[in-house]
């Protein structure tokens, strides 16, 4: 039955959406690389959001657990931490395998097979295990034991609770394992194991050789944007020259990141000694490299990346600086004068006793002499400003014109990211001290902290403006640093 005329015949009505803006980068996000093989090569990183959680995947005792433990105990602390795996040895092949149902892991099933045989490729040959008799076995994990055995020639077995895990004996690039399959005789096992290519959890994951921390940072860098922050948390101890070497890869990457590194060799506080790690890293003026020396704690600088971590560059007055923080869980240093100077020469960082019975984190500087505050608001400035003229283009329904009034629309997005670096107290009010661009000289007040200029449409060079490029546009920020050290002068009159 007709119900009438559809009114889209006279008046046509489209509804456009918007894409949805791209999303900021977050600036607030540690990665601790550890070498315990719970992480597997492939997966590379997994995000947790609680203590509870790592302590679960890594037990009580990991280098990643007691780094998370300083991450998580600082008040406030950020609400992500992200661990990665570091191969700082030969790894074998893996084959994860399904998980199994309460009723497939019935032990009376598995004690009634006495004859239990796979196949599986093993570094590109057909390994063969036959004869396997589980009328023994009271458990999964004895069920895993007579696997293991009949392995034991190239590889091995293991049951995680939910499934069996196979790997290989070799270690290496040349580790290979493929899915297990049916055997010529016995008791067909690749399906009950669930190791088949239809009942793995996952492909298989061949070895890997064993990385310098430098190549496991550039394999972390390419795996995840998510961190900012990057600190070795391992057993296999990292060497001066290795953490040079990561700071070297940092400090060039293109997305924006941060190295943090605790040393416990006591030479950084001896003025005689000038070969020590802060020396070194002073010398090549690293910017993006932190370095705290503690005799008492190997990941103290998770503590402090944790507290400066902590910041929301979107909230009002929330940027500080890491001086006169603290560091819970981690001892504090007593230090001599002569000790303390000769850190602050070197540009190294400490959680120390002062006489007045506190302890305080000094003094939140990169190797450069840059403080770390300045280093990590920047890095967010950066991806602001470059986001919100990304959004811009990306989200606008027709063409921004390549004219003055384009231009200032450009300028708009940019004068937006400087609103936000006052509000969140990077950027303030002040004096600029520098060359001037503009109508901004050198003793020039900035009375809103910031200063923006391009120029007019008409001065482009049409080889330009034929590429659709817009002219410069340069931005002056007066930083507000931050009051770190008072003094108070006294005169007095009987």
């Amino acid at each position: 039955m007709a119900t009438g005329l559809s009114v889209s015949r006279l008046v046509r009505a489209t509804i456009n959406l918007s894409p949805v803006a791209a999303a900021r980068r977050g600036f607030g996000t540690l990665l601790c690389a550890g070498d315990s093989a719970v992480i597997d090569t492939r997966d590379r990183v997994r995000t947790y959001t609680t203590l509870e959680s790592v302590a679960t995947d890594f037990g009580l005792t990991a280098p990643e657990y007691y780094a998370a433990v300083l991450y998580f105990g600082q008040s406030p602390h950020p609400l992500r931490l992200m661990i990665g795996r570091w191969a700082s040895a030969d790894t074998s092949a893996v084959l994860y395998g399904g998980s199994l149902s309460s009723a497939e892991q019935t032990i009376g099933t598995w004690q009634a097979i006495t004859t239990g045989a796979f196949k599986i490729m093993i570094n590109g040959a057909e390994g063969s295990f036959t004869g396997m008799n589980f009328s023994a076995a009271t458990t999964m994990t004895g069920v895993a034991a007579v696997i293991n055995t009949a392995m034991s020639t190239f590889g091995g077995c293991t049951w995680d609770g939910n499934s069996f895990i196979l790997t290989t004996d070799s270690t290496g690039a040349t580790s290979t394992l493929g899915y297990a399959y049916a055997p010529a005789a016995g008791v067909d096992l690749s399906p009950l194991i669930k190791c088949t290519s239809s009942t793995a959890a996952s492909a298989p994951i061949d070895g890997v050789d064993a990385e310098t921390p430098a190549e496991c940072a550039l394999i972390l860098a390419n795996t995840s944007a998510a961190w900012f922050g990057l600190q070795f948390t391992a057993t296999e101890a990292i060497t001066d020259q290795q953490h040079i070497d990561v700071a070297a890869l940092i400090e060039g990457l293109d997305l924006k990141r941060i190295y943090a590194i605790t040393t416990q060799d006591a030479d950084v506080l001896e003025s005689s000694v000038t070969n020590d790690l802060c020396s070194e890293l002073k010398t090549l003026a690293y910017k993006r490299t932190f370095t705290q020396y503690s005799s008492s704690s190997a990941y103290a600088s998770v503590s402090a990346v944790s507290r400066a971590f902590s910041v929301n560059f979107a909230a009002n007055r929330s940027t500080i600086t890491l001086m006169y923080k603290t560091e819970p869980g981690v001892s504090a240093e007593t230090l001599t004068e002569t000790q303390a100077l000769t850190l602050q020469d070197k540009r190294g960082n400490v959680f120390v006793e002062y006489v007045n019975d506190t302890a305080i984190i000094q003094y939140g500087v990169m190797a450069s002499g840059h403080y770390f505050d300045e280093i990590h608001g920047l890095s967010w400035f950066e991806d602001a400003v470059q986001n919100n003229v990304y959004n811009l283009l990306y989200q606008s329904k027709t063409k921004i014109p390549q004219t003055d009034s384009g231009q200032n629309q450009i300028v708009a997005a940019v004068s937006a990211a400087c609103e936000e670096a006052v509000n969140n107290g990077l950027v303030a009010a002040g004096i600029w001290n520098a060359d001037g661009f503009g109508q901004l000289s050198r003793g020039g007040n900035l009375p809103t902290g910031y200063y923006i200029y391009t120029a007019p449409m008409a001065l482009q060079p049409q080889a330009t403006r034929e590429q659709r490029i817009a002219p410069p546009i340069q931005v002056a920020i007066k930083l507000a640093g931050a009051i770190q050290e008072v003094d108070i002068i006294v005169d007095v009159n009987r």
